[in-house]
């Protein structure tokens, strides 16, 4: 558990898919950090973690902007940010992308020592186990690949979830696989990928559950996005935002018509 007699001092990662489509995320961050009793600033200079041109192969680039995270973060006691998919490009990948630079790859392993998925970050250094909020329904969890695979986020979630009034947890068939999105694996193989959140959909439907919740935003637009062709009624939201009890003016992800 974190020492309480020193305020941590959080840089918070906010994520492309965050920063552009849920900004909602990040502010749900915000809030459950401090009441954690953080201070949390969010540095201006930072970037994309890099990780769609690491995955397209384009190691220089992502050199580059790898440069640009770490001198954005290295002075900050903890990186946080609400995507396991984020947190594990700057904690596992880029100390083998400076594997040739000595210097770098020590300022990358400074950096990957104190980077964490945020509900991670929540259970696993602060020692939190309830949060204060409320959500009247009964919800299923996705387990993104990279937060799972990558940084053993699994029953974090579900740790602070059981502690939500109100709240009914059903647990998904196949929450460990993937949902199809996989970054650049959508693109590059639509078909593939259109059948797998298919056959997700179908798992999220039969649980019977009224919303759908995950902690990584690529998963959930296009989880969400599914849902919405087939006409699917269930809300779909990020775990942070039912944390934080920031649900009721916020429409669910894809849902401009309200709550």
């Amino acid at each position: 558990m974190e020492n309480k007699t020193k305020t941590p001092r959080v840089g918070l990662f906010v994520t492309c898919l965050v920063d552009l489509f849920r900004p909602t995320v990040g502010f749900a961050a915000v809030k459950l950090l401090e009441a954690a009793g953080c201070t949390v600033e969010v540095p201006a200079s930072q970037t994309c973690c890099g990780q769609p041109a690491y995955n397209s192969g384009d190691r220089a680039d992502t050199k580059d902007i790898a440069r640009a995270v770490i001198k954005a973060f290295e002075e900050f006691d903890y990186v946080v940010a609400p995507s396991g998919s984020c947190a594990g490009m700057i904690k596992e990948h880029y100390g083998e992308l400076f594997a040739d630079e000595p210097e770098w790859a020590q300022r990358a392993a400074h950096l990957k020592h104190r980077t964490y998925e945020l509900i991670s970050f929540l259970v696993d250094v602060l020692g939190i186990e309830a949060v204060d909020a409320e959500y009247t329904g009964t919800i299923t969890y996705h387990d993104s690949c990279s937060g799972l695979r990558e940084l053993g986020v699994k029953q974090q979630p579900r740790t602070l979830l059981r502690s939500v009034g109100g709240l009914t947890l059903t647990e998904l068939p196949g929450a460990e696989v993937c949902c199809g999105f996989g970054g650049t694996f959508c693109i590059k193989y639509p078909e593939i990928s259109n059948k797998m959140v298919g056959e997700k959909t179908i798992d999220i439907a039969r649980t019977g559950a009224d919303t759908l919740l995950a902690g990584d935003m690529g998963c959930l637009l296009n989880m969400a996005g599914k849902l919405k062709r087939e006409g699917s009624d269930i809300k779909v939201r990020h775990v942070a935002e039912i944390l934080a009890d920031m649900t009721r003016d916020v429409p669910p992800i894809g849902d401009t018509r309200g709550a």
